[in-house]
């Protein structure tokens, strides 16, 4: 009988209380890879103090480890002391991960986003014959990443992690570009993450839809804007929420997703006097995300940086037109006219444009939903990424 692998996946964060796309990713794949072939266990942070210091999740064997607190705000995890989870979170992994190697050997290492290199070259430099696979799922700008104290201080160990894997993924040709830039002498494989073509395209009873709807206000005549994101910087909702100033009073917005934004968001909203048109869902779990999308007319989000953003694949799948930015790895993706419009960055007057350019051509709508529903269903399935994953690890 065949012997399975064992891996070791770092990942600073996971379900269920968090869900972004790396979380999503690891989730999908390990999903579809049979125990019989590969045992996963992961070291994540335990920052709720709710969530168990082990438990299994799907095919994973979760292991937390860290500073907790019972059910932290989006602000709480950025301060003290919820917040040197993420700077010691590189010891802690290791030495949990020593650990748990000397009970059962690890055949390889899956590092989830650059900053898990760390945990994962600690443990390369005492045990070599251990494969290194790092993914790069980093949604903020190089600048940003690397210009972070905490990467700074140690900014020769950072360049070491690209030099050390053995393999590395990244999700878009954007990030695929940096990691060579950082000095990888692996091969760098561009795979993107996918979306569960099913779950977002599954007919949702219209009586759901219109119940978001009307539980927000919004009428059937009026059009209904989303976006879903973490509430941060990046994502450029404070653009939309300007934005909405330059649109007819019938357009609406729809805000799913919460974070450290999310009160200063509010007061802006209200200061504006758009709180009767711009509605905030907050904190929405992603099997309820595709009822939000069958509920709106188009999707945007014009962020400032992105790795490569798994709402546009999944607004796509959903048959909801989309805008956005040509930044980081969306231009991958998102071809302008075809399979979305591109706004400007930083540029409110631009979202609106092209928000009235949708609403204004029915043809153009056409061409983008059957465009990204094309993409959506032949480049971005889980099935076939995660045989490409599995060749990697």
């Amino acid at each position: 009988m065949k012997k399975s692998k064992k891996v070791i996946i770092f990942s600073l964060a996971y379900l269920p209380r968090f869900i972004g796309g790396a979380e999503i990713a690891v989730k999908e794949i390990t999903s579809r890879i049979s125990g019989d072939d590969v045992e996963f266990d992961m070291i994540t942070a335990r920052l709720d103090s709710a969530d168990p210091v082990f438990e299994r999740v799907g095919n994973v064997n979760v292991y937390r480890v860290g500073v907790s607190k019972h059910n932290p705000t989006s602000r709480e995890l950025a301060g003290f002391p919820l917040y040197l989870n993420k700077v010691f979170f590189p010891i802690l992994a290791f030495v949990k991960a020593v650990q748990l190697h000397r009970k059962r050997p690890f055949d390889s290492i899956w590092a989830m986003m650059s900053y898990m290199g760390f945990p994962a070259l600690f443990l390369k430099f005492f045990y070599p014959k251990i494969r290194f696979v790092l993914t790069l799922q980093d949604g903020d700008s190089p600048e940003h990443i690397i210009g972070r104290k905490r990467i700074k201080a140690v900014s020769f160990l950072y360049n070491k992690i690209f030099r050390t894997a053995d393999a590395i993924q990244a999700i878009s040709g954007f990030l695929a570009d940096f990691a060579r830039a950082r000095g990888a002498r692996c091969p760098v494989w561009t795979i993107p993450n996918g979306v569960d073509t099913s779950k977002f395209k599954a007919q949702i009873s219209k009586l759901k839809s219109d119940e978001i709807r009307k539980n927000f206000g919004i009428r059937q005549n009026d059009i209904s804007l989303v976006t879903s994101s973490r509430l941060v910087a990046k994502n450029g909702v404070e653009d939309i929420i300007d934005a909405m100033k330059f649109l007819d009073e019938n357009i609406k917005l729809m805000i799913a997703g919460s974070g450290e934004l999310e009160n200063e968001l509010k007061e802006k909203t209200a200061k504006l006097g758009l709180s009767g048109r711009v509605f905030f869902a907050g904190y929405v779990d992603h099997d309820d995300l595709p009822a939000y999308l069958n509920a709106s007319d188009i999707f945007i989000r014009p962020s400032l940086s992105e790795g490569m953003g798994n709402s546009f694949i999944e607004a796509m799948a959903a048959g909801v037109p989309v805008i956005a930015t040509p930044v980081g790895g969306i231009p991958d993706f998102l071809h302008d006219g075809e399979t979305g419009i591109f706004c400007e960055v930083k540029n409110p007057r631009s979202v609106a444009e092209k928000v009235n350019m949708i609403i204004t051509d029915p043809e153009l709508r056409a061409r983008l939903i059957r465009n990204g529903e094309k993409l959506a269903r032949d480049k971005y399935n889980w099935s076939d990424i995660s045989v490409q994953i599995r060749s990697l690890l």
